[in-house]
């Protein structure tokens, strides 16, 4: 029998299930299980240094598809 001070803590989560959990709230398409998972053995930090970047990545993504749509616009006229 175990006692209550000696209970295993959950497998951290790895990057690439951090940045897959933080995609699938993105679109909100995370299962409860994942949910769970991550509320359990995730870090909160990790998570959201993961959503800012990834924020960031697809701001800059949309600024660049808008310049380069421009930029041929103007140069086709």
């Amino acid at each position: 029998m175990t006692s209550p001070d000696h209970q295993t803590k959950p497998a951290r989560l790895s990057f690439w299930q951090t940045v897959g959990s933080v995609l699938a709230s993105f679109f909100g398409v995370q299962s409860s299980k994942a949910r769970k998972r991550d509320f359990s053995s995730g870090n909160p930090v990790a998570f959201f240094v993961v959503a800012v970047v990834m924020t960031g990545l697809f701001a800059l993504s949309l600024i660049a598809i808008v310049r380069l749509i421009l930029h041929f616009a103007v140069s086709a006229s």
